[in-house]
């Protein structure tokens, strides 16, 4: 408790120092996409780079503390622009540069992907990097999640929120609390089955994340294909370093060569295309008319 206790104090006394100093700090590079969808991956081999500074980890509290559910009267974890306050900037600035120093930060929160305008009226020359997966896979993959968690714990929300304000009884009360993300609408599904809820959080999550992209630079936006783990990703990493202006070099190569084969899931297995077939056939197919529009929309064939 101690240690903890001065370590905050540290922080304290950085993010002061910030205040006063205002050192030089570019807006952040932001890895996006719904919970699922190859973020992780996506984020270890951009941060293998050593170009930018970086948590190991998500901070969706600290983005909540800013504007989130437990200020916005429970609304969801979205924000818009019109949500944006000079003083979150200046917060978030000071937030990293206590806990990370100056320098160019990489931030891996999937909540921001509900969160992009808000971001962008903060950070106008931040990039983003959205990574998109097939909607059967990743809602499949969910829903494993919603139900397995994770080797390091579950994905449950009340430990960040506490107790949800209205009561929730998804899956015919298998789940009482929310889980991954808090999407705008989710008070409509707190009974629903766990399928229309995981298809719910995806689509809603690629929607305001496309639709966002609309107003944002296209220097600025990089769109990444999880498939692409598996079939090219040499090239597709190759790409997205010469979007952030930073070396690709032999290292690099050669980690991303070995993507294709090495990729892990920290819920159920080794990730693999059209995962969906072995793991929620039945529920995937039972709310496939709801993501099929969106799924062309992105580029994937839902008869495929």
């Amino acid at each position: 408790m101690r240690d903890k206790n001065l370590r905050l104090l540290g922080w304290r006394a950085k993010e002061f120092a910030w205040s006063v100093l205002r050192p030089a700090m570019p807006d952040p590079v932001f890895i996006i996409g719904c919970s699922r969808s190859g973020t992780t991956v996506t984020f270890e081999t951009i941060a293998a780079s050593g170009h930018f500074l970086h948590f190991d980890y998500e901070i969706p509290q600290f983005w909540n503390s800013l504007y989130g559910p437990l200020n916005n009267g429970w609304q969801s974890e979205a924000a818009d622009a019109s949500d944006a306050r000079p003083e979150h900037h200046d917060r978030a600035l000071a937030y990293f540069y206590a806990r990370l120093g100056a320098g160019p930060v990489l931030d891996k929160t999937c909540i921001n992907t509900l969160r992009v305008p808000y971001l962008h009226a903060l950070f106008p020359q931040a990039k983003f990097i959205f990574i998109q997966r097939d909607g059967r896979d990743n809602v499949s993959s969910m829903i494993d999640g919603w139900r397995l968690g994770r080797v390091d714990g579950g994905f449950g929300l009340e430990r960040n929120f506490g107790p949800s304000p209205e009561p929730v009884a998804i899956n015919g009360g298998e789940f009482h609390e929310w889980h991954f993300f808090i999407p705008p609408g989710w008070r409509k599904y707190n009974t629903a089955s766990l399928e229309k809820v995981c298809a719910w959080q995806w689509v809603t999550a690629n929607r305001l994340a496309l639709d966002a992209s609309r107003a944002i630079p296209p220097a600025q936006w990089i769109r990444l294909r999880y498939e692409d783990l598996f079939e090219r990703p040499v090239e597709m990493f190759r790409e997205a370093f010469a979007r952030l202006d930073i070396p690709f070099d032999e290292r690099m190569r050669a980690r991303c060569a070995s993507l294709a084969g090495r990729p892990t899931s920290i819920v159920k297995g080794a990730p693999s295309p059209q995962k969906w077939k072995e793991h929620n056939p039945e529920a995937i197919e039972r709310i496939l008319p709801l993501i099929a529009p969106l799924m062309r929309e992105m580029g994937y064939d839902p008869n495929d």
